[in-house]
């Protein structure tokens, strides 16, 4: 059995720590042991949702980062099975040198490929590739009802409800994923500032058939006709026969290093609204007005913030939250609206980021719709803050749009059915393989995800 601690857990913002026994495993028999037992329990990667879903106050949390396996490759087709807990890094560390890179990558190298699937990440190229569950194969999940394989043709029901479901349906153990060829670890750039919010959505929509990967870096601090002035960076993977004398010695170089770490948290935020204009003025100058075809290696162009270890720590002993929706095309006006709607609040945005969606996927959680997503991390603590974004929330269900419930902290429960109109669908899958309501997170439990009175009303007829 492995060995737990009670400890206090948050999610990568910081904020909002309960206490759990903190269970490390290494083994799918631990696993068993602890869902066969009593209380709830939630699975928990390396802890980069930003909110609470892998939280579970008086429960148990399953940290999975000890089953970090690669299991096996095909260096033919790019099939990969691992264990749940192995991260990107990892598996990129491995997979990059043999030609063959993650189709779909969040902001970070350090999440677990399990987590991965639970959240169904998506990346810069979703308007053209969608997101993580479409290179899925297979899942081995381990649920209260027992183990399940499955997959497309296995059990698809389970198998689209896990991919996105935040880890309601079980512990993922294993994965089968398929990764996509490459030439190079490099990135062929090209970089255009933009003067005004509206500029950048114009150039994001123009850009979505010539560039695999785009997105735009957004000045939250501006006002009037500067506001949401922009750095947008796009690309596609370099072929070999495009490197240069430097980079064609060592093609498949990749060797991602940490130049920085954030030793300690600060009594108070680093991020007040002085250094906020003072980083974006930087930032925005720094950036070339255009440049093509710059070569960029891949975790500098994917994974920026992991160069900087532990960045959270800078929001100070608050935290921060990173408010991430998405907006049907249409509805281009709240995208301008959040930002200015934080701007009178007083909580400007530290870090925001623009990104167009395509089509969503099958998985009746899965965040990801057509449309625009804005996600915006912001230091919590401005008085006005939680009624803004309640406001927000609201607004954007109005419109057909929603919360991305990997990165939320916050969201009312009343507005989860609106934002994912399948969510008795999913409901109905977790109750036919948690009929006692074991599995639990704080987040699943503040937003109702399971549905409090249905599952009371299962555990009764069980």
């Amino acid at each position: 059995m492995s060995a737990a601690s009670t400890s206090a857990i948050t999610g990568w913002g910081r904020a909002n720590a309960t206490r759990a026994a903190l269970h490390h495993v290494a083994s799918r028999a631990e696993i068993t042991s602890l869902i066969g037992g009593e209380g709830n329990y939630i699975a928990r990667g390396l802890g980069r949702a930003y909110g609470d879903a892998a939280q579970c106050a008086g429960g148990a949390v399953i940290d999975l980062t000890g089953l970090e396996e690669i299991i096996d490759f095909d260096t033919a087709t790019g099939v990969v099975r691992c264990e749940a807990g192995c991260s990107l890094d990892t598996l990129s560390r491995f997979s990059v040198p043999r030609g063959w890179f993650i189709p779909v990558t969040p902001g970070t190298a350090y999440v677990t490929i399990g987590g991965a699937i639970a959240a169904d990440v998506h990346g810069k190229n979703h308007h053209r590739e969608g997101s993580l569950g479409s290179y899925l194969r297979e899942i081995v999940l381990l649920a209260p009802d027992g183990e399940h394989h499955c997959s497309r043709e296995s059990e698809p029901d389970l198998f689209l409800a896990t991919i996105g479901g935040m880890g309601m349906t079980g512990v993922i153990v294993e994965a089968t994923l398929s990764l996509m060829p490459i030439e190079s670890a490099y990135i062929s750039v090209d970089t255009e500032r933009t003067g005004d919010i509206e500029a950048t959505m114009a150039a994001l929509a123009s850009g979505d058939s010539r560039y695999r990967y785009s997105v735009a870096w957004v000045d939250a601090t501006q006002r009037g006709r500067h506001l949401g002035r922009s750095v947008i960076t796009s690309g596609d993977h370099t072929p070999a026969g495009a490197l240069n004398e430097i980079t064609r010695h060592s093609p498949l170089l990749y060797d991602p290093r940490q130049r920085l770490r954030v030793p300690y948290t600060p009594p108070s935020s680093l991020v007040t609204p002085t250094t906020q204009r003072a980083f974006n003025e930087l930032w925005f100058r720094r950036a070339p007005a255009q440049r093509e075809a710059e070569l960029t290696r891949l975790n500098t162009f994917f994974y920026p913030l992991d160069m900087l270890g532990s960045w959270n720590r800078l929001y100070g002993p608050k935290g921060f939250t990173q408010y991430q929706f998405v907006v049907p095309f249409g509805h281009e006006s709240l995208v301008r609206g959040a930002i200015e709607s934080l701007q009178r609040a007083g909580a400007p945005a530290s870090l925001v980021v623009l990104k167009r969606f395509g089509a969503g996927g099958p998985s009746p959680l899965s965040f990801p719709m057509p449309g625009w997503t804005l996600a915006l991390d912001i230091p919590l603590g401005a008085p006005e803050l939680a009624e803004t974004l309640d406001d927000l929330d609201e607004r954007i269900a109005e419109v057909g749009g929603r919360i991305y419930l990997a990165k939320d902290g916050r969201l009312r429960p009343e507005l989860v059915g609106q934002m994912y109109p399948r969510l008795e669908e999913f409901r109905a899958v977790c109750r036919r393989v948690d009929p006692e309501g074991r599995i639990a997170s704080d987040l699943s439990r503040r937003i109702d995800l399971l549905g409090s009175k249905g599952h009371a009303e299962q555990r009764k007829r069980t």
